[in-house]
C-alpha cells in the first residue's frame, strides 16, 4: 500500500515538472516548435518514454496545462469575489491578479494572452467560454445592476475594460513596455475603470 502511495506522489510529481517544462518551453519556442524530445530533456526525464508514462502526446500535455491555468484562474476569481462586496472592488483585485502573475508567472501569462490556444488545442472551449470569463463577466453585471458600471451590454463592458488591461499585459510579455509592469497598474487601472463606471 505505502509503496503505491509512493508511486502515485513519484507520478504526480514527474507529471507536474513535465508540465512545467513544457509551459516554459511553450512560452518560449511556441508549442510547434517544441518537440517531446525537448520536453523530456528540459523535464529531466532520460528518454520520451518516460513523458508517455504520464501523457499519451504533447497535445495531451498542452490540454493538462490549459485546464490547470484555468482552473486555478477560476479558483483565484471565486476567492476574490468572496473577499470583496463591491464589484468594483472586484474588479480592481482582478486586474491585481492578471499584473502579478504578469511579473511572477510570465508563462502562464504568455499561455493565457499571447499564444493562440486554438491552432493546437481545437477542441478546448475557448476562452470566453470558460469558468473564469463567465465569472467575470457576472461581476460585471453586478457592477451594472450595483450602478457602478455603465448600462451596457456586459460582452462589451468586458471588451472595453480588458482591451486595455489584456493589451497593456501582451505589451509586457513581449518586452514592449520600458519600465518594469508595476509602474503601470495604476495608470492601467484607471485608464480601464474610466471607460466602463458608471460618472
Amino acid at each position: 500500500m505505502e509503496k503505491e502511495i509512493e508511486n502515485n506522489k513519484n507520478k504526480l510529481d514527474t507529471q507536474d515538472e513535465i508540465l512545467l517544462a513544457a509551459l516554459k518551453l511553450f512560452a518560449e519556442k511556441g508549442y510547434f516548435n517544441t518537440s517531446l524530445g525537448d520536453i523530456a530533456e528540459a523535464a529531466g526525464i532520460k528518454t520520451t518514454s518516460g513523458l508517455y508514462q504520464c501523457f499519451k502526446n504533447k497535445q495531451a500535455i498542452a490540454e493538462a496545462l490549459y485546464a490547470n491555468i484555468i482552473d486555478s484562474l477560476s479558483i483565484s476569481i471565486d476567492d476574490i469575489r468572496r473577499r470583496n462586496a463591491k464589484p468594483s472592488e472586484q474588479l480592481r483585485e482582478v486586474v491585481g491578479l492578471l499584473f502579478r502573475l504578469t511579473q511572477e508567472a510570465p508563462d502562464v501569462m504568455q499561455f493565457l494572452l499571447v499564444i493562440k490556444v486554438r491552432e493546437f488545442l481545437p477542441e478546448q472551449k475557448p476562452f470566453m467560454e470558460t469558468p473564469p470569463f463567465i465569472k467575470i463577466i457576472k461581476i460585471l453585471q453586478a457592477g451594472i445592476k450595483a450602478e457602478e458600471i455603465k448600462n451596457i451590454e456586459p460582452i462589451l463592458a468586458y471588451t472595453f475594460f480588458f482591451g486595455i488591461i489584456n493589451q497593456t499585459l501582451r505589451m509586457a510579455l513581449t518586452g514592449s513596455l520600458p519600465k518594469d509592469i508595476d509602474a503601470y497598474q495604476s495608470q492601467v487601472w484607471l485608464a480601464a475603470w474610466s471607460v466602463i463606471c458608471k460618472k
